[in-house]
């Protein structure tokens, strides 16, 4: 497994170490021991999520402000821009976000620690999209970064307007936030 640091350093990309051949492919794609090296500390992990989502869906940005998530994000299928927004008032990031592509053909991972804002927006027909937190879900302390906050400066490759949910719609500018210490 190899991490690479992004613009964010705390945020990284995560390759796993591919196999293949005229028959397929294997990798391991999650190794407890090989993760905590990769990001220098031991993580833990209690829920798996598994999304599925049709083109221009865009999801996000999400976080919880109490049982805050930590996330190791990936696509089995299709591709997603993939977004992580620091929400940690006392980063020198504070503000800044990070985007990746992933997909299942490239099989990086990204791993967003708590204190991000993390959402995707998916580019092929179709995704499913996998991902582990280090806390449960919690509806009551989630919270929604407005995806297209001018103040965040994400540039979705999107012409037109993505699919989104109604909590999406409502989403609150940077500003306006609730942000971490």
């Amino acid at each position: 497994m190899k991490a690479t640091p992004t613009a964010i350093p705390d945020v990284l990309v995560v390759e796993p170490k591919v196999f293949g051949d005229a028959r397929g492919f294997f990798f391991e794609s999650w190794n407890q021991r090989a993760f905590d090296e990769a990001v220098g500390r031991e993580v833990r992990f209690v829920q798996d999520n598994h999304s599925a989502s049709a083109r221009h869906v865009l999801r996000g940005l999400h976080y919880q402000v109490q049982h805050a998530q930590g996330k190791l994000v990936r696509v089995a299928k299709g591709e997603v821009y993939d977004v992580a927004v620091d929400l940690r008032r006392s980063s020198p990031t504070f503000g800044r976000a990070v985007a990746e592509r992933l997909s299942a053909e490239n099989r990086r991972m990204l791993w967003v620690p708590v204190g991000f804002a993390h959402g995707f927006l998916v580019l092929s027909e179709s995704a499913e999209f996998l991902y582990k937190t280090t806390d449960y879900y919690a509806p009551q302390h989630e919270r929604t970064l407005l995806w297209n906050d001018p103040a965040l400066k994400i540039d979705w490759p999107l012409a037109g307007e993505p699919l989104l949910k109604p909590n999406d719609i409502a989403g609150k500018p940077l500003a306006q936030a609730e942000t971490f210490p």
